[in-house]
């Protein structure tokens, strides 16, 4: 259902579960919490997650477990946690973290990218959110980033219509960063470009995208003019190698 993989300086989380439109049910979240930890911990200097499924980035959350949802409050709880756990795992890694839709993403898969540093939405990349449509909301932190990424205006008009939003209209209004014929391919080539940066420098500029106001910016800005890193890529560039 998720497949964790790494190739030499990039993790790859994978979508596979075809036969379910890669609907995420709830021991999913907790796999990819699990994941994500797993990447945290390595050397790893970026993750894409991606789908198996031609056509379908995942539907979202499994509807087929909604039914004990109906019946047993514990397990709505159950649910929402396992959810906000999978989701804020991957807003958390320090490393980037790029999705590669290239298919349709639904209802809480859109959470899932809201959570990704970059979106890169191929020819057949589509976007909605639906919870108004099952008489549902969305998790308050999923609407916020989601306000975040296109604006009041345009959450409110995804999380209230439901409607389906194509390749094009998403990298319009934001809610993704790049509009390509082929979303795993340029995850691959943007992910090649990542991991060749330095990668303390990489994670210090997560960092500050994720909360400018921390006051240790400036120690770490600072404090990265001596470290070797710099000192050998700074030599490499004044030789002429880079």
């Amino acid at each position: 259902m998720i497949h964790l993989q790494f190739h030499e300086a990039t993790a790859l989380l994978t979508l596979d579960r075809g036969g379910a439109r890669n609907a995420l049910a709830i021991a999913a979240w907790d796999a990819i919490a699990d994941a994500t930890a797993l990447v945290a911990a390595s050397d790893a200097r970026v993750l894409i997650i991606e789908s198996a499924m031609p056509g379908m980035f995942s539907a979202g959350a499994d509807l087929s477990e909604f039914s004990a949802l109906v019946r047993d409050p514990a397990m709505r709880t159950r649910f929402r946690t396992a959810m906000a756990r999978g989701i804020e795992a991957a807003a958390a890694l320090p490393v980037p973290v790029i999705a590669a839709v290239d298919g349709g993403c639904f209802g809480a898969a859109v959470a899932l990218t809201l959570a990704c540093d970059i979106v890169v939405a191929g020819d057949a990349a589509l976007f909605a959110t639906t919870p108004a449509r099952l008489g549902i909301g969305y998790p308050a932190t999923d609407v916020a980033r989601l306000r975040e990424r296109v604006g009041a205006g345009q959450a409110a008009r995804m999380l209230f219509t439901g409607d389906r939003i194509d390749a094009d209209e998403a990298a319009r209004i934001g809610l993704a960063h790049r509009r390509v014929a082929d979303a795993d391919g340029e995850a691959r080539a943007m992910a090649e470009m990542i991991a060749a940066n330095d990668p303390d420098a990489v994670r210090m500029l997560k960092a500050v995208l994720r909360d400018p106001g921390d006051p240790a910016h400036d120690r770490s800005f600072e404090d990265a003019f001596g470290s070797s890193g710099f000192a050998e890529r700074l030599e490499a560039f004044l030789g002429g190698k880079r």
